[in-house]
């Protein structure tokens, strides 16, 4: 029997999306299943990465503190993060890992040296770092190295990154390879999961990998799409997931985003600029820049919020405020929101 083997793209506009091709389905499932044990088992390779307690919201609900203005080159054309100001929650540790599912990262781009911690290729790629561009981008929006006279400031800088290659050099990813690439992400101790990129359909093995990052207390955020369309994709629209949408600089819906009552947040997507690979930087606009915001406002918020229902895990709390910071195109996006 066959049915559509559909390959994932990476929620950018200048990248193609999904492709139909033909391949049976038990075969991808097989090889999902097959390495995600293989994973799971290699107890040698999982990292233990605490989350410190170092991170404090601000209290003073009358008095916003002075914004941040780091001596970074580019900063002037970061109109999301002067806009966001995520720094109204601080922390003077690396306390959170965030996972990158993405064409790679470039290690050894300026901006984001020694931001990777660890990393791993799944994809039909030679190399883990990236030729492509999409994920340096992303990677830059969150994590780019502030106050060094150069290049951009990441919103999250002081939470370091996993470089998961799961997308091959022109963009395309299997979606039982994102599969593989949470369970991986989630065993090597990645408190955050970010996802720019989707499929249109659902598969049992991706959604068991969700499940088992949720399980395991992990936040996920992945982009919405940028076909302009209300159709649900995967895996943001899974439950456990924070599927975030693209606004412009005057927090309108951007034309080309998806949007629809599946949709949890709306973030800044349009022209944001960031870094690219070998030292370069440039402007990028889609869901998977507003997927990256959200994710560095996680990254912030993680160590803020407290075990409230006592389940032993704050990701269903930091999921929820996260809900309510982005809940509308309109909200947030100024220099006082609370985070």
């Amino acid at each position: 029997m066959k049915a559509a083997g559909i390959i994932a793209a990476l929620a950018m506009t200048s990248l193609l999306f999904w492709q139909a091709v033909d391949l049976v389905v038990p075969a991808i499932c097989h090889r999902t299943s097959a390495r995600a044990a293989e994973i799971c088992l290699d107890q040698s390779s999982i990292q233990s990465f605490p989350v410190e307690e170092t991170v404090t919201p601000v209290t003073n609900e009358t008095e916003a503190p002075p914004a941040y203005v780091p001596n970074d080159s580019y900063f002037d054309k970061q109109w999301a993060f002067q806009k966001i100001q995520a720094r109204e929650v601080t922390s003077s540790s690396p306390n959170v890992l965030v996972a990158i599912l993405d064409t790679g990262i470039d290690q050894q781009h300026e901006d984001l040296v020694g931001q990777v911690i660890d990393g791993i290729n799944l994809a039909d790629s030679p190399t883990t770092s990236d030729i492509l561009g999409h994920g340096t981008h992303v990677s830059g929006i969150i994590a780019a190295t502030p106050d060094n006279g150069i290049g951009v400031a990441g919103v999250a800088s002081n939470c370091r990154l996993l470089n998961v290659k799961v997308a091959d050099d022109s963009g395309m990813v299997w979606p039982s390879t994102v599969a593989e690439g949470i369970v991986w992400a989630v065993d090597n101790g990645a408190r955050i999961i970010n996802m720019s990129l989707l499929v249109p359909t659902p598969l049992s093995t991706l959604e068991e990998a969700v499940d088992y990052a949720w399980s395991n207390g992990v936040v996920l955020i992945a982009a919405a799409g940028n076909e302009g369309s209300s159709i649900p994709v995967y895996p943001a629209c899974y439950p456990e997931v924070i599927a975030v949408a693209a606004v412009d600089a005057d927090g309108g819906l951007w034309t080309k985003s998806n949007s629809g009552d599946w949709v949890d947040a709306y973030a800044p997507g349009v022209e944001i600029f960031s870094t690219l690979p070998c030292n370069d930087y440039g402007y990028r606009s889609g869901t998977s820049m507003a997927a990256a915001h959200v994710t560095s406002v996680a990254a912030l918020t993680f160590g803020a919020v407290t075990d409230v229902n006592g389940d032993g895990l704050v990701n269903d709390e930091v999921t929820a405020r996260l809900k309510t910071v982005f809940h509308s195109p309109e909200s947030r996006l100024t220099p006082n929101a609370k985070f």
